[in-house]
């Protein structure tokens, strides 16, 4: 569900310069962080504490096995328990010439100690969880510091635009939930699974901004004439790209349409080639009547795709729409579509 951020005219462009440097650092930032000594000791110490924590509590109950004269040992099963003698495991011949007493007693405590052993094993996957849980926090700790002083530059160029200001934190944010995107070690087939386009950049690729219209060097309302009024051209459109025999897209093919061009000022259209278009004449009737651009291909306006890539906020609309056409159109349109009276003079 991409954003619309609505900006003063002429500063989207510095945005997405902004943006496109600050992937740049990250690029840079990021992998230096996790190469970083306190950051490798930091892990590697939470490692080592959970790999103590967890052989000592199998240590304990090897220790209690041997204490009654048990032994843990390791099979293509897992871990087991055995009577021993001595350092070695009892086969099952001499268990047998044991005297009745001491054998009920050993399976006794096998029983015990495989319930034991049965509970440590129990606790392993949380032990794990755990462990992973501390390293995540180390990792958005260690991308926190790193990004810190380029948010903070950041901000401070922005400070008059909350909207910005909010974005931006966003950003932060995301990029410290997703610190493990950021490893040296990340595997790129994890990356491809998510289904989203890669380049150079292709890791930090969602936080670049994408600037459907810019107003740089404009003075007053624009004017637009669209001479191809198709669906798409009017309302925008979100692109795909091909890779890895699939089509896939992001928030960064949205392409603007004519009416977010002529947004504060001017459309004027054909009236005869728009209504040659399908979907076309639908589309502007209820972009006018609702004040708003809504970005979908004619399938989804339709009900006939059920799966939706992208869902792009409706841009708030303010337009005024001129038809150019002879005057039978115009008696045409007034005669068989009631909404025409209401939405042109």
């Amino acid at each position: 569900r991409p954003r619309a951020i609505r900006l003063p005219a002429g500063r989207a462009r510095t945005l997405e310069r902004d943006m496109a440097h600050l992937v740049e650092e990250l690029g840079h930032a990021l992998p230096a962080a996790f190469e970083a000594e306190d950051y490798r000791a930091r892990r590697q110490m939470v490692e080592d504490e959970a790999k103590r924590a967890r052989d000592a509590a199998f240590a304990a109950v090897q220790r209690d096995a041997e204490a009654h004269g048990i032994a843990l040992v390791r099979t293509h099963m897992g871990l087991g328990l055995a009577p021993s003698k001595g350092d070695e495991v009892l086969p099952p011949d001499e268990f047998k010439q044991l005297p009745e007493v001491v054998q009920d007693r050993l399976r006794a405590e096998m029983e015990r100690l495989q319930e034991r052993l049965e509970s440590t094993i129990k606790q392993v996957p949380r032990w794990e969880r755990d462990t992973r849980a501390r390293l995540r926090e180390l990792e958005r700790g260690a991308v926190r510091g790193a990004i810190a002083h380029l948010m903070e530059d950041l901000r401070a160029g922005w400070a008059d635009l909350p909207e910005v200001l909010s974005h931006l934190d966003g950003v932060a944010g995301d990029v410290a939930l997703n610190a493990q995107d950021f490893l040296p070690e990340a595997d790129d087939a994890e990356r491809r699974a998510e289904g989203r386009p890669h380049g150079p950049d292709g890791r930090f690729r969602r936080y670049r901004v994408n600037v459907l219209v810019c107003r740089e060097g404009e003075t007053g309302a624009p004017v637009v004439m669209e001479t191809y009024p198709t669906q798409p051209n009017l309302s925008g459109r979100v692109e795909h790209i091909a890779q890895y025999g699939t089509l896939i897209t992001d928030f960064n093919l949205i392409k603007a349409g004519a009416l977010h061009r002529a947004n504060g000022g001017y459309l004027v259209l054909d009236a005869l080639k728009l209504l040659m278009h399908p979907f076309a004449w639908e589309d502007l009737k209820r972009a006018l009547r609702d004040r708003q651009i809504r970005i979908e291909s004619p399938g989804q306006a339709m009900g006939l795709i059920s799966t939706v890539s992208l869902e792009p906020q409706p841009i708030p609309l303010d337009v005024k729409v001129v038809l150019v056409g002879d005057p039978m159109l115009y008696y045409l349109l007034s005669h068989n579509d009631p909404e025409f009276g209401e939405l042109f003079k």
